[in-house]
């Protein structure tokens, strides 16, 4: 999801709440603590140069049970965030804690924000040597009898 996607569902959104993917939500006390936007310079296994910007939001939920962030509230936050850091609009990634910082892509099902677990991907498959996976296909049915025979398409 891009900034311009949140923004958009805010303006009409009447509650700001985060689910997990395991159906578990992020408590409705939570804080956005961060809105800013991180940048990421490498070099991948095939020796491509890559550079990554993406906006990032921390979420945090401490022990003000009483706190509800409101959305025209993480509205104001974004478009600070905007003018003070220049931010254009790019693409969202969450962060969480759980066991330790999760990173999430961010969602949304009509009701909720979703936050989608992010996966790790080689870059570069066609310099590691990664085979391509294979279509699988199902063999069921071939021959219309219980035999097949010469002549009868079925092998």
């Amino acid at each position: 999801m891009k900034l311009s996607e949140i923004k958009t569902i805010l303006t009409t959104a009447e509650r700001v709440n985060f689910k997990l993917g395991n159906g578990n939500t992020v408590p409705e006390h939570f804080h956005v603590t961060e809105v800013g936007i991180i940048t990421k310079d490498f070099i991948d296994c095939g020796g491509t140069v890559r550079h990554e910007k993406i906006a990032n939001f921390q979420l945090w939920d401490a022990a003000d049970e009483e706190h509800r962030l409101k959305a025209g509230k993480l509205l104001q936050i974004i478009s600070l965030s905007e003018k003070v850091l220049g931010m254009e609009d790019l693409e969202i990634e969450v962060e969480y804690q759980a066991e330790t910082i999760g990173k999430y892509d961010l969602g949304f099902d009509g009701e909720n924000f979703l936050l989608l677990a992010k996966k790790t991907a080689c870059l570069a498959m066609d310099k590691c040597g990664v085979p391509v996976e294979k279509q699988k296909i199902k063999l069921v049915n071939l021959a219309s009898g219980s035999t097949c025979t010469p002549g009868g398409g079925c092998c």
